[in-house]
């Protein structure tokens, strides 16, 4: 590591990085008075709010398929996504072997959606001051440039970090015991146009409602019988909701129904962060326009207005030409570009060099002199 480095312009970054060679660069997102000094006397001035969206923090089907997991000390082997502990001897290190496919991409990329609708329509943060990276791995960073967060302590920046994620938002009901609908077991229903995550909850149940089939309410815990008769009325659940409110619309569907309806869909809203990243005052962040280490991909800057087009296997490749002989160990199908490739398992392979390098940097192939 190689650290408390400071230039005075971009050239002499570029120069820097160009005779040093390194697998990743980062740079701080807090601001200091003398960068170059030890941490300890650097003069912390403020710094961004910086969020991080990765897939290896996101639960998804996919990583049952290409992502592993080795404990380091007693060697037991997994799928899916790492655990906290090993679940035979509680140790916490492992080596990790992850896989970025399409639907990890997009399961993040769903996630940073709603941390931009959040960032913009609760915090009123300006389009101007939210910047949106791929990271060039499995996720996304969005940096937040504006003088009204730059002095926010790690306190203050954990008080939004609980609200983007939804942490002790109470959805309203008081007793789940009571089944019937006409007894007092809960607050107000959350109405459509309500601040903050009221606000939220309700559109978020209204929209389900509205979208919603029987199996989609059977997935989430409600009984086939409640289920039905919440499809059936659900137009009359929906003409009523700022009237009396859903809870009161139909007959025969219990309180412990709603309420399930209502923690599913606030689960939903929240966004799923990386809490540790944004409540650090000193984070160090991947350098935009850098490769990433373990894919050979890009970290870059796209407009948040179009992020729902932003295909990063394609944007964020950075070599264009050439090819590459590699022996490859074990890699699934992927894309990259307009090209698909794969699957490969233990044999070679001539790739475009992006190709190869991707296989390279994710330690599943080696080049073949």
């Amino acid at each position: 590591m190689i650290r408390h480095k400071s230039f005075e312009d971009e050239d002499g970054l570029r120069q820097f990085l160009m005779t040093s060679f390194p697998s990743d660069a980062y740079y701080s997102c807090a601001y200091y008075d003398d960068p170059e000094a030890a941490m300890e006397k650097k003069g912390w001035l403020g710094a961004d709010l910086i969020f991080d969206i990765d897939a290896d923090h996101i639960p998804t089907t996919c990583s049952k398929i290409h992502d592993e997991w080795i404990c380091e000390n007693c060697q037991l082997t997994g799928v899916g996504v790492t655990p906290e502990k090993c679940p035979v001897c509680g140790s916490e290190k492992f080596v990790a072997k992850t896989w970025p496919c399409q639907q990890c991409l997009d399961s993040a990329k769903s996630e940073t959606i709603k941390l931009l609708e959040m960032l913009t329509e609760d915090f009123g943060f300006s389009e101007k001051e939210v910047h949106v990276f791929f990271s060039g791995h499995r996720g996304y960073h969005v940096h937040v440039e504006s003088a009204a967060a730059r002095d926010l302590d790690s306190i203050a920046r954990k008080e939004i970090v609980d609200f983007i994620i939804g942490l002790g938002f109470d959805t309203g009901f008081r007793d789940p015991d009571r089944k019937r609908l006409g007894k007092e077991g809960f607050q107000n229903p959350p109405r459509l146009g309500d601040l903050s995550w009221r606000g939220k909850l309700a559109a978020g149940m209204y929209d389900f409602i509205l979208r919603a089939n029987q199996t989609d309410l059977v997935n989430i815990g409600v009984r086939m019988k409640a289920a039905d008769i919440v499809i059936h009325n659900k137009n009359d659940v929906l003409r009523k909701w700022n009237d009396i409110g859903p809870y009161r619309s139909v007959k025969g569907v219990g309180l412990e129904t709603w309420k399930k309806i209502a923690e599913s869909c606030a689960n939903s809203l929240a966004s799923n962060i990386d809490t540790v990243v944004t409540t650090d005052i000193h984070r160090l962040i991947r350098l935009t326009g850098t490769l990433h280490g373990k894919t050979g991909l890009r970290k870059i800057e796209f407009p948040a207005s179009d992020i729902d087009s932003f295909d990063p296997f394609r944007c964020a490749v950075a070599f264009k030409g050439g090819s590459a002989t590699v022996c490859v160990s074990d890699v699934p199908e992927f894309r990259l570009g307009e090209q698909t490739f794969g699957p490969y398992r233990s044999c070679k392979a001539e790739l475009p060099v992006a190709a190869a390098l991707l296989l390279v940097c994710k330690g599943r192939a080696e080049i073949v002199s």
